[in-house]
């Protein structure tokens, strides 16, 4: 039996008339890449910035590790990593310093260069983030969610905007957090990167959740109802083609 990590029950949050979330209920397990999709305006960030701690809600309860969202949130906040935009980095510091920082308003003593091994940019650590090109500016915004050793981390569309290349490089260093044993909290417009990552899928729309089960169950449903698509699905797709002709290995994106 996995155990749940996140318990979201009821939750409501309004502003003024208009409901942005309405009535939602959902669990995380512990150790699954859990993705919360949907299109712009359905509540999804709204609903992760709540349980994050960084918006309140109107009603309904949030459990996360245990801890009461409403009692204990500075508990929560520590046991938390969210995906921070490269546009909030100090320009002129270096990656190293930029760790340094960070750790320092954490309060915790972190080995920056392992850190930066764990996103594999370990050669750019002198290198001040505004050298870095748009992966490495997504690995690092990511290596700065493991800070403090979360539990769980919150990813907020992390490869909006790179090449094929680098998106395939990401799917695999999110892949390799959650198999150390952290919980991966994601949102995408990616279908094929939710389909990729995800172990289990929320799709809300206008406040609501309106599925919510695997990727590979909610695609058997859906055939099971005598849908084909308009084309034949090939072996392969245009982005196979890009990422086997511009090669598999890692690369400065």
């Amino acid at each position: 039996m996995r155990e749940t990590i996140i318990s979201v029950k009821n939750l409501v949050k309004n502003y003024g008339d208009f409901k942005a979330v309405k009535d939602i209920s959902f669990d995380v397990f512990e150790g699954e890449i859990f993705g919360l999709l949907g299109p712009n305006g359905a509540g999804k960030s709204t609903t992760l910035e709540i349980i994050e701690t960084l918006r309140t809600k109107t009603s309904g309860s949030i459990t996360v590790n245990g801890f009461d969202l409403d009692k204990q949130p500075g508990d929560i906040k520590k046991i938390i990593g969210v995906q921070l935009q490269s546009s909030g980095f100090y320009p002129g510091l270096t990656l190293l310093e930029l760790i340094s920082l960070f750790a320092g308003l954490y309060n915790k003593e972190v080995d920056a260069m392992e850190l930066l091994k764990k996103v594999n940019l370990q050669d750019k650590a002198k290198n001040k983030s505004k050298e870095l090109s748009g992966g490495q500016k997504q690995r690092f915004s990511i290596a700065t969610t493991l800070i403090n050793q979360p539990k769980i981390i919150f990813l907020d569309e992390p490869t909006t905007g790179l090449d094929p290349q680098a998106r395939r490089n990401l799917w695999e260093l999110i892949k390799d957090i959650r198999n150390n044993g952290t919980t991966v909290i994601i949102t995408t417009h990616y279908m094929d990167e939710a389909e990729q990552l995800c172990d289990r899928i929320a799709i809300m729309d206008e406040g609501k959740i309106i599925s919510m089960d695997s990727p590979d169950k909610m695609i058997d449903d859906l055939v099971a109802t005598g849908f084909e698509r308009p084309k034949q699905v090939k072996a392969a797709n245009l982005e196979d083609v890009f990422i086997h002709l511009t090669g598999k290995e890692m690369r400065d994106e």
